[in-house]
């Protein structure tokens, strides 16, 4: 029992979403760099490895319990804030920014 409550372990589970809602975009935005500017799986990989618990956790909080009425509006605007705004957006952002600035390098370098 933390702090009188007997349920107050879950609380631990949210910390990591606490933490990705404003460090997530920062992360996410140089996962996409990071992706633009080496080849390879490892960037990828971590790509998707890196909001699998924050996004998990706070996927799992909306849906469940089960028993209670979810509303559709509900979970729309969690997909669009927190999945699109928060961890998709950034990543499209860093890496459509990095190949644009390697292209304009290129172009401006010349053969």
């Amino acid at each position: 029992m933390m702090f009188g409550y007997a349920d107050d372990w879950r609380v631990l589970f949210l910390y990591p979403v606490l933490l990705w809602v404003p460090f997530g975009p920062f992360l996410m935005g140089a996962a996409g760099a990071w992706c633009a500017a080496r080849p390879g799986l490892g960037p990828r990989l971590w790509s998707v490895l890196l909001p699998l618990v924050p996004v998990g956790v706070s996927a799992t909080v909306m849906i469940l319990p089960l028993d209670q009425e979810k509303r559709t509006e509900d979970l729309v605007g969690y997909a669009a804030v927190h999945l699109g705004g928060i961890t998709v957006l950034p990543w499209l952002l860093g890496y459509g920014i990095t190949r644009l600035v390697r292209a304009v390098r290129a172009r401006r370098n010349g053969p």
